[in-house]
């Protein structure tokens, strides 16, 4: 069982609205996480729910409990980099 402190209401209304309206299915997936880690759901059960690793789900909740909401959502520079710079890329459209 994951040590959560106590969500207010206000936050697990919010929590509930992303989880239902967001667009990116990442930061869905932990928002309900928080939600069902809130409500006392074992940690097997949450791994299977989920798919993950204990540690992905460890990493989940140090991420909002140091940076909140802003913590659900993924940090600049993830994915792979672009391998044309813009004037090939402009290029690239050209010969399109």
């Amino acid at each position: 069982m994951f040590l959560l402190r106590d969500i207010n209401p206000l936050s697990l209304k919010l929590l509930n609205r992303i989880y239902r309206e967001s667009r990116h299915h990442q930061v869905r997936q932990r928002a309900h996480f928080l939600i069902l880690a809130s409500q006392n759901i074992n940690n097997k059960n949450l791994m299977k729910i989920f798919k993950v690793s204990y540690k992905t789900m460890y990493n989940w909740l140090n991420r909002w409990e140091y940076e909140g909401m802003l913590g659900l959502y993924n940090k600049p520079g993830r994915g792979r980099k672009e391998t044309f710079n813009s004037a090939q890329s402009d290029q690239i459209r050209d010969w399109v």
